[in-house]
């Protein structure tokens, strides 16, 4: 049975508190709207802004973006993390320009057949740039519904998830799909929140079942804790007589996968054995703590600078030197960059 007095509140709410005036929905294209839902996986609103307008600057259009090279896609992605994303989008990028001629699928299931999207993500460019309702299910509107119907369980447990998209599909309105898709985030991000959710403002507070329970902070439950590894390697900083740095790509899968990175240990090659520097030329920094989701880095840079260095390193084709001027159009992994800026900023 569809609860038509859900969405019937909710959109209410949004047209007097709603936000209207993020940068994705002016205009709400398919393709703006498709990059904007990658980076927000995983990452705020506020943080995501900034980005999607360099990003949207240098890449108005699929074309373009399917057009760029790899290092310029990464250079706009660099420091927003979770580079299998932009990886994903550029590659899906060439697939609408090559299969679809330059547009997006205009259905849920093309668009999930993507490199990238999945159905919550594909629903959400349908709906929203179309106008359809469709089942949208991110974080925010996770906790809503575990919340309004007491749903027990992580979200993302397969069970859990497939209660909360039949949940979320009987709330669907018979209209105004994009504003009711933008409405159920909104709702979550600014008023369901994770921490001391306003309720006394919600629309749907009269029969949210964890709130007249008064168990709004049991829901949802918590992801299982990830166990964290600690790791511990080598950063070298080769810098040769005109200041430049060498570089080297990373693999396409893994850590930091295919950024532009300073040359490392955490593969097992000792870096003495890989390059012609000599221990006595070497300096060693104090080291950088850096945290992924599951990973504790301890960095300790190495620092050579030799006015011969280029001539005694020769470079595969997956290295090269790099000046100051050229490191904005790489892609580079944060730690990498705060290095660079911390212990680079003198030519020997």
């Amino acid at each position: 049975m569809q609860d038509l007095s859900f969405s019937t509140r909710l959109l209410a709410w949004w047209d007097t508190h709603g936000r209207k005036d993020l940068p994705w929905q002016k205009p709400r294209s398919a393709y703006r709207v498709w990059v904007s839902e990658i980076m927000l996986q995983q990452t705020q609103v506020k943080t995501v802004i900034p980005y999607f307008n360099r990003f949207i600057g240098q890449f108005p259009n699929l074309r373009s973006l399917a057009a760029a090279s790899t290092d310029e896609v990464l250079a706009l992605w660099s420091g927003l993390g979770y580079y299998a994303r932009a990886r994903n989008l550029h590659k899906a990028a060439r697939t609408c320009n090559d299969e679809y001629a330059g547009n997006m699928p205009a259905t849920p299931e093309g668009l999930a057949a993507l490199p990238g999207i999945g159905d919550s993500t594909a629903n959400a460019i349908y709906s929203q740039a179309y106008d359809h309702p469709a089942v949208v299910l991110d974080g925010n509107v996770k906790r809503v519904l575990c919340r309004h119907g007491a749903v027990s369980g992580w979200p993302g447990k397969s069970s859990v998830h497939k209660a909360l998209w039949e949940m979320a599909r009987s709330k669907l309105p018979t209209q105004r799909g994009a504003d009711y898709t933008q409405a159920s985030m909104d709702l979550g991000a600014t008023l369901c929140t994770r921490s001391k959710p306003a309720c006394g403002e919600c629309p749907v507070q009269r029969d949210c079942k964890a709130r007249l329970s008064n168990s709004v902070q049991d829901f949802p439950a918590p992801r299982p804790r990830l166990k964290i590894v600690e790791k511990s390697f080598h950063m070298l900083i080769l810098q040769d007589g005109n200041g430049r740095i060498l570089l080297e790509r990373r693999p396409p899968t893994g850590i930091w996968g295919g950024l532009w990175s300073l040359p490392a240990d955490d593969c097992g090659r000792a870096l003495d054995q890989r390059f012609a520097v000599a221990t006595a030329e070497l300096e060693s920094l104090p080291g950088l703590q850096h945290q992924l989701t599951h990973i504790k880095m301890t960095i300790t840079p190495l620092l050579a600078k030799t006015n011969q260095l280029a001539k005694r390193v020769e470079c595969s084709a997956e290295q090269n030197w790099f000046s100051r001027e050229q490191w904005p159009e790489l892609g580079l992994p944060a730690p990498v960059r705060q290095l660079l800026d911390k212990y680079t900023n003198q030519s020997p």
